[in-house]
């Protein structure tokens, strides 16, 4: 089953070099929530009294997002703030606290986190959700998967109606119909296995 895990518990994970140096730790993630990605990460110095670094992580130079590090082939790849932040949220809206709309004109509900896929494609594959009564569970938090069409302005997030059909109530189930999505979408993909195979002979090339 795909990894999946809430941005916000990236916060403060550390940044480790292919070689074993830590260089630095997540302060925030930053998406282009339209086109379902991250684009990079903002940083922090090692430590308890270290403060926000100039340096920013911008997805390309990602080896892999794991559980317990995200991992970097060398610290080459950090770049200057902006030019993570200015490809992100800060153009497109802050996704955490943003407004769902379904493209149907239902307010679904407010964004608390999202969730994101670890390893290498550094995809949003959902949304953490406090929900409205629309979708027919008023005061409930809920998991709403995210492919398909998707649009990010400003503080509303707008999403195919059919969405809030398939919201689920954990990370757990989010994984399983993610997994399905995806292998209907990869075909002669079957199971995360084949996939994972699949990921393989790509990198191989």
């Amino acid at each position: 089953m795909t990894a999946l895990m809430l941005a916000a518990e990236l916060t403060k994970r550390p940044v480790v070099t292919l070689g074993g140096e830590a260089v630095a730790q997540i302060k925030d993630t930053v998406f282009d929530a339209s086109g379902g990605q991250i684009t990079g990460f903002t940083l922090a110095g090692r430590g308890l009294l270290s403060g926000p670094l100039k340096q920013s992580l911008p997805w390309t130079g990602v080896h892999a997002l794991g559980p317990d590090a995200v991992m970097i082939p060398a610290v080459e790849v950090l770049q200057a703030r902006d030019a993570v932040v200015d490809r992100g949220e800060a153009g497109s809206g802050q996704v955490r606290g943003a407004r769902v709309l379904s493209d149907a004109g239902l307010e679904l509900g407010t964004v608390l986190d999202a969730v994101v896929e670890g390893g290498t494609s550094g995809r949003v594959a959902g949304f953490h959700v406090d929900t409205t009564e629309a979708m027919g569970r008023h005061e409930r938090r809920a998991f709403l998967p995210a492919y398909g069409r998707l649009a990010m302005t400003g503080d509303t997030l707008v999403i195919p109606a059919r969405l809030a059909e398939q919201a689920v109530d954990d990370l757990d189930a989010l994984a399983a119909a993610w997994d399905r999505t995806r292998a209907a979408a990869e075909p002669g993909l079957r199971g995360t296995e084949s996939r994972a195979a699949h990921l393989r002979k790509e990198d191989d090339r």
